[in-house]
């Protein structure tokens, strides 16, 4: 574990904050800060953990800014089933471990107590992780969906009404409507979430469809797997 993040780990809990910083997290489950992070922010998108906003911090060895995150004691094991499930291990001993620091008994029954909760708190956790396996499975099931699909053949392929995905986006100002067509808003092209395809159907009819793109259709069933998803 490097000291930067050892240090983060601490001070962050001292502060009365129960709290883990993603970059502790990456020492733990020995993975690159990026993974973790995009990790953070697919689950967060899908519902399975809560959200979390960046929290700068300065690398002490050449004093640039990069973002972090400050997960909850929960939401910690969530990301690290998802990232290497081998370390859970690992990380149940890190939070003992800071916890400890901030709560030690001072006789048997507050020992047994303090024992019994925490053992409590860890049944907890690994229900509540068992019942967002579904969820974050769904999401990873579909991210590799290639080509760009029609509304229709997207709502079909993430399992999702038609009609309450549209109603959806369309509420979300995702999409709007326009000649009797459903276009993305500008900022959800440029991010490349959907193209326009326009042309001439065979009886000479101009058309104009919007597509969802391989991203789309992850953004999508990441941001309403909770809200839409099928069986």
């Amino acid at each position: 574990m490097s000291n930067a993040a050892a240090s983060t780990a601490v001070s962050v809990f001292s502060s009365g904050l129960v709290t883990m910083s993603s970059r502790e997290i990456s020492d733990l489950v020995e993975s690159r800060h990026a993974d973790v992070c995009r990790t953070i922010e697919r689950l967060a998108a899908a519902g399975a953990i809560q959200g979390y906003t960046p929290t700068p911090y300065t690398h002490l060895q050449n004093g640039r800014t990069y973002k972090e995150y400050l997960i909850g004691k929960r939401d910690s094991y969530v990301v690290v089933a998802q990232l290497s499930p081998q370390f859970t291990a690992r990380l149940v001993d890190r939070w003992q471990e800071l916890e400890n620091k901030t709560a030690v008994p001072q006789s048997l029954p507050e020992a047994l107590r303090l024992a019994a909760d925490m053992a409590e708190q860890n049944a907890q956790l690994a229900n509540k992780v068992q019942q967002d396996a579904p969820k974050v499975a769904f999401v990873n099931q579909y991210v590799e969906a290639g080509g760009n699909k029609s509304l229709r053949e997207t709502a079909k392929i993430l399992n999702m009404p038609e009609k309450a995905m549209i109603d959806t986006l369309v509420r979300d100002k995702v999409l709007f409507r326009q000649s009797g067509n459903l276009l993305p808003h500008a900022l959800r092209q440029r991010d490349g979430l959907f193209t326009v395809k326009t042309g001439t159907s065979d009886f000479g009819h101009a058309f104009t469809q919007t597509r969802v793109t391989p991203k789309g259709v992850q953004w999508i069933a990441e941001r309403y797997a909770s809200e839409l998803m099928g069986g």
